[in-house]
């Protein structure tokens, strides 16, 4: 099972496509990721450098690994480097390492550089874009390099569009030589704490820790109806607690919950679904989020403890929602759950590996005690390793600790490069202003609506996300949708969350569903069907961000604890509204009149407001005793 899964990740995820080396080029690659990690560790202990020698080093290991890892045609590997890709990794780390070897002179030069830096500086440009390429795909690579005509082209563009334009050298520099492009605030989070909670996740499999979370969900809902879909869930959402990918989550609890939820009846895509949408879910669970929460956090200023507070609610409500449509659908199928004997004890489970979640009870303390959440990253990945100690059984030997740092490295390659390749959208927005520009051409297309508005940057996310990771897709659409939002009056915490929390629905939005796709090779469904499917589950994904806008106080601004409590009660009614109609079940089959029912009162709960309140509550009493009276006639129609 572990090969499928390794084939699997392989086969939907580029960061995954690499190459599978063995002999020295193995072990120099090795020894590249423990240095790697090193580095990391060290300066998050004893004191990050100047921004930019600390960004320069962290992307010159980046563009070494990814000239070595990765083969020039992606999906092609091999066990051999290529003769040509050892001297880019060589070249490749030295234009990383530009930076450090001439800080002194180049922050001294006053923006009088010499020629010798343009050229090293566009070097760095292409060398960025091919390393994305290879790791992420063209998508981001087209995207960055219209971004970069754009910069150079500007006086040829139409209407608001157009700029006094910028020669290559000026282009260069801002790139290359400024914190402002490719050494920007996207990389500057990715070489400091996301890197630091990478490594923390390379520990979590090193430790147990994910087994862990698989054993306690079967302790606590397995043997509930339907009950593997359900472990399923909250195996996800804990896992979304310290790891923020939804394709290694998606594989890595679904190659245990699938082919359990088939056995007990499921269908394929359902199973498949089940998994994509919750495992989805995981980058949006505190107090680890995806990556892009961190960028977030430096984006609008805001301590990241705060943005992890006001996630909790969304997040449990979009959990929610997929947990009732998967306990309706156990319902309509009459699936049972786990039997007894497939079922580990609670208490046995705590005691063979409850000490696991020490890491993150440190990570959560620290965080709420106002530590930086490089601090807290840096703690919990020392609690991690001790912590394994405590028992034989979690115990890490001295070639586990260095295997987990050479895994931290690989799995930090994918970030570095896409916000290194972000950082060149970014740098042509603050060069040119066209980030205001757009928002005002947004506000001006939806006429000043704000649901129109939400509407045109949900659909920007969603197909950026389609083709660019989600940290790369919040980045990008934090700087041209969410000012947008932000002019018509939403809190800037509010805009930014409902762009992230798209740029995170398209790993399982069609047709490009890249969680969907690798549930569905476990689960040997159809992968656009199992897609659909997990749309359909995750509506909650769709509605929250939407809720949040308009009720602010979803995430934790200008709030009381009763009209907090009211929202939050409203809100779940609505979910549970939605989610039957969704599945056409709630106590008795429904017809397509009652599922056009239960989902408008799901929607007037949602929508906050008194009225709209009182109505949707009224409706879906209605529509529950309704339900109750079918299901007593279908009762009485068996019994006779």
């Amino acid at each position: 099972m572990l090969f499928r899964s390794e084939e699997i990740l392989r086969h939907v995820d580029r960061e995954m496509a690499i190459r599978k080396l063995t002999g020295f080029p193995h072990w120099l690659v090795y020894a590249i990721g423990v240095a790697f990690s090193c580095f990391q560790v060290y300066t998050a202990a004893f004191g990050l450098l100047p921004a930019q020698l600390q960004r320069s080093i962290h992307l010159a290991f980046a563009f070494v690994m990814v000239y070595l890892l990765f083969p020039f045609h992606p999906g092609k590997s091999s066990d051999r480097i290529a003769w040509n890709d050892y001297l880019l990794a060589v070249f490749a780390g030295f234009v990383g390492l530009y930076m450090t070897l001439n800080y002194t002179r180049i922050m001294e030069a006053g923006g009088d550089f010499a020629g010798v830096d343009y050229f090293f500086s566009w070097c760095g440009i292409l060398l960025t874009l091919e390393a994305a390429r290879r790791v992420v795909g063209w998508p981001m690579v087209l995207l960055a390099g219209g971004f970069l005509v754009y910069a150079y082209f500007g006086p040829y563009f139409p209407g608001f569009l157009t700029h006094r334009g910028y020669s290559l050298q000026r282009i260069a520099s801002h790139m290359y030589l400024t914190t402002e492009g490719i050494f920007g605030i996207p990389l500057a989070v990715s070489a400091t704490f996301i890197y630091l909670f990478v490594l923390f996740g390379s520990f979590r499999e090193k430790s147990g820790l994910g087994q862990l979370f698989i054993d306690l969900s079967n302790a606590v809902a397995g043997r509930a109806s339907g009950g593997p879909a359900k472990v399923a869930v909250v195996t996800s959402a804990l896992e979304g607690m310290v790891s923020g990918s939804s394709v290694a989550n998606t594989v890595e609890s679904g190659s245990f919950t699938i082919p359990m939820m088939k056995r007990l009846g499921y269908r394929p895509e359902f199973a498949a679904a089940v998994e994509a949408s919750a495992s989805t879910g995981g980058q949006l669970m505190p107090p680890i989020m995806g990556a892009a929460a961190f960028v977030m956090a430096e984006f609008i200023n805001i301590p990241y403890i705060e943005i992890a507070k006001a996630a909790a609610i969304p997040a449990c409500l979009y959990f929610f929602g997929v947990f009732i449509e998967v306990h309706l659908e156990a319902k309509r199928c009459n699936l049972r759950g786990m039997s007894r004997d497939e079922i580990p004890r609670l208490g046995d489970v705590m005691r063979e590996r409850g000490h696991l979640f020490l890491p993150l009870a440190v990570i959560i303390g620290f965080l709420t005690a106002g530590f930086t959440p490089l601090y807290a990253a840096l703690m919990g990945l020392v609690v991690c390793i001790l912590a394994s100690m405590l028992k034989k059984s979690t115990r890490m030997s001295l070639r586990d600790i260095l295997d987990g740092f050479e895994l931290g490295a690989r799995n930090a390659i994918g970030v570095a490069i896409a916000c290194a390749c972000a950082g060149i959208i970014i740098g042509v927005v603050t060069l040119t202003g066209v980030g205001l520009k757009m928002a005002h051409g947004l506000i001006e297309l939806a006429g000043g609506n704000l649901l129109l508005s939400l509407f045109f940057a949900m659909i920007t996310s969603i197909v950026l996300g389609m083709g660019v990771p989600t940290t790369a897709t919040y980045i990008i659409t934090s700087t041209l949708a969410a000012p947008a939002i932000t002019m018509l009056g939403v809190p800037i915490l509010a805009a930014h969350m409902f762009v992230f929390y798209f740029g995170i629905v398209a790993d399982i939005t069609p047709p490009v569903a890249l969680a969907a796709y690798a549930a569905s090779g476990i689960a040997k469904s159809d992968p656009m069907k199992t897609g659909f499917v997990s749309t359909k589950l995750a509506i909650g994904a769709f509605l929250v961000p939407y809720i949040f806008v308009y009720s602010p106080a979803m995430l934790l601004i200008n709030t009381t604890p009763l009209l907090l409590t009211q929202n939050i009660i409203t809100a779940g009614c609505g979910m549970y509204g939605v989610g039957a109609a969704m599945i056409g079940f709630c106590l008795a089959p429904m017809n397509w009149v009652e599922r056009a029912v239960f989902f408008g009162a799901g929607l007037l709960l949602i929508d906050p407001g008194a009225l709209t309140d009182l109505a949707g509550l009224s409706i879906l009493v209605l529509c529950m005793a309704n339900q109750a009276r079918k299901k007593r006639a279908l009762a009485a129609e068996v019994a006779v």
